[in-house]
């Protein structure tokens, strides 16, 4: 196995978060008690849309921190040394559409914020879509062996 250009833990961090949240995200609507998941022992919580809520929110917070940290590095330390592959372009694409729906679904949801119905649609919408799209960009990068985002110049 190749040596990764960064640190394990980074591509690690990234895959635990990018899972818990997507599975967060998609037992915000009502699947854990609707196909009995939440009867399960120790999931009973899953069951409350305003604690998996703030989960989501939790994780959501510390994927941007570790975003951030990967930007810092970049400008800092590895732009001169790495070269990102089509699988790290597309992936930055589709985190950004992440954090940038994610973003308009949290102003969204503050108190007195009234959007018209569409575009609260078309949020949702371009959020899971990205969702889904993060997912299918991983197995494709694993299915093609070029799971790395980025490469040694």
């Amino acid at each position: 196995m190749k040596a990764r250009p960064y640190p394990r833990w980074i591509s690690r961090l990234f895959i635990l978060l990018a899972g818990v949240l997507a599975v967060t995200g998609f037992m915000q609507m009502p699947i854990t008690k609707r196909y009995y998941l939440s009867d399960l022992p120790g999931m009973a919580w899953s069951a409350n849309f305003y604690t998996v809520h703030r989960v989501h929110y939790v994780l959501a917070a510390l994927f941007l921190l570790l975003l951030g940290i990967v930007a810092a590095n970049w400008f800092r330390a590895w732009r001169g040394k790495l070269a990102l592959t089509g699988f790290g372009w597309a992936r930055i694409a589709v985190v950004a559409a992440l954090v940038v729906s994610g973003g308009f679904r949290v102003y969204r949801n503050l108190p007195g914020v009234t959007l018209d119905p569409s575009l609260v649609l078309a949020i949702d919408w371009v959020h899971l879509i990205a969702a889904v799209l993060l997912g299918v960009l991983a197995l494709a990068a694993l299915i093609a062996r070029r799971s790395a985002y980025a490469v040694r110049r």
